[in-house]
């Protein structure tokens, strides 16, 4: 067994294989330990109040910024926005940034790719600017060629705005690449680095992204805390998304000035809990080390597609090379609608996700209308994937075929 199981208590003594990570992550008993002692020693609202309590709730929440910070490799604190989610991100993105720099007949590009998260957004900037939208479009599976994305970030482009991780193919997109050709025409690189933060180590400055953005429920932390990276100097220029309590610095009748980066980014009573239980994530994330994540993913990935291999009514979707998946195997059983394949499986114990995976312009793409997914992370097992590909091929069999 996965030496780690052991840390995370809905795994521990359950016979449900659970191959939804891509979707959310499992929690490790260490971040719920640092919730909870926050809800024990400090619960109270950060940055308002002058005693011991509210002090040291700031004081977690701070530390959570400076951790992922560390994490992503950012260079300063205050290029880290604590939001709800990615999506939170990369609308705070497209409202602040886009609505703000973008006119007609400006474009925006994207790939065929995208999660609705990273398409909805920017169609919104698209209708309000008069600005274009562009898609780059992958092989079939799932690359995107040079030639393509030079063909389609010009002059005329302002944002690039790219899934780091495809959630449905797997594959990992050149970020790195695509920011510097962003810059040489003068835009900027926004990525979606959801699918990718949680399975490989990040370093925004490496890369050279302009915006990062990434959820904790899919990093071994809570639900309702994500993080937006943005360069000092964008962030500084760009108005609040949202106004209210704490994102000020003065008020009056008429008029106001905002708090400085972040906090005029961060509206309200902040989730310090979240912030907490996701820096306790990303410190035992960092514990079980990047190499340990890849490795485990891509032995299991590989067991897993060699399983579908086998079965000549499976269709996999993506690379035939499993190092390229990021432990995403997205795949159709001829004959059987996903629901009915994900349904199927979970009277095994085992939980898919099926359906369009929030990615509908990439299953026209495809050519289907939606797709299983099982997604892995480092806390599954050889006897889980085993079992799974065992239990696919009797789908058809329990289906009636």
């Amino acid at each position: 067994m996965n030496r780690y199981r052991k840390d995370f208590p809905i795994l521990v003594g359950s016979d449900v294989i659970y191959f939804d990570n891509a979707a959310t992550t499992q929690r490790p008993v260490q971040v719920m330990e640092a919730m909870r002692r926050f809800n024990d020693t400090c619960n109270a609202n950060p940055m308002r109040g002058l005693y011991g309590w509210s002090i040291a709730a700031t004081d977690a929440y701070e530390a959570a910024r400076h951790t992922a910070a560390a994490f992503i490799g950012a260079e300063d604190d205050r290029e880290i926005i604590f939001t709800r989610n990615a999506t939170e991100s990369l609308n705070l993105a497209a409202y602040t940034y886009g609505l703000d720099r973008l006119k007609e007949n400006d474009e925006i590009v994207i790939s065929v790719m995208e999660h609705h998260s990273n398409i909805l957004p920017w169609q919104m900037v698209c209708r309000r600017t008069g600005a274009k939208l562009v898609y780059l479009e992958p092989d079939r599976e799932g690359c995107l060629k040079e030639e393509e994305y030079r063909s389609k970030i010009t002059d005329r482009t302002k944002i690039v705005s790219i899934g780091h991780v495809s959630n449905v193919m797997g594959v990992t997109n050149p970020v790195k690449e695509l920011a510097a050709l962003a810059h040489e025409k003068g835009a900027v690189l926004i990525a979606d680095g959801a699918q990718a933060a949680p399975h490989m180590p990040v370093d925004v400055t490496k890369l050279g992204v302009d915006f990062y953005a990434f959820s904790g429920h899919k990093l071994l932390g809570p639900m309702g805390i994500g993080v937006l990276y943005g360069r000092k100097d964008l962030l500084e220029e760009m108005p609040p998304f949202l106004s209210g309590g704490e994102m000020i610095e003065y008020v009056d009748r008429q008029s106001a000035t905002y708090a400085e980066i972040p906090h005029k980014f961060e509206a309200g009573t902040v989730n310090a809990q979240g912030a907490v239980g996701l820096k306790a994530a990303m410190e035992y994330l960092k514990d079980v080390g990047f190499d340990t994540v890849m490795e485990t993913e891509r032995k299991l990935t590989a067991l897993l597609m060699e399983g579908l291999a086998s079965l000549p009514f499976v269709t996999v979707y993506g690379s035939s090379d499993p190092e390229k998946h990021c432990g995403i195997v997205t795949f159709n059983i001829e004959g059987c609608h996903p629901h009915d394949v994900a349904s199927v499986l979970d009277t095994e114990r085992i939980a898919v996700r099926a359906g369009h995976h929030c990615a509908q312009p990439l299953m026209r793409f495809l050519d289907i209308h939606a797709a299983v997914r099982a997604s892995l992370y480092f806390y599954n097992t050889e006897e889980e994937v085993e079992r799974f590909v065992d239990a696919v091929g009797k789908v058809r069999k329990w289906l009636g075929y």
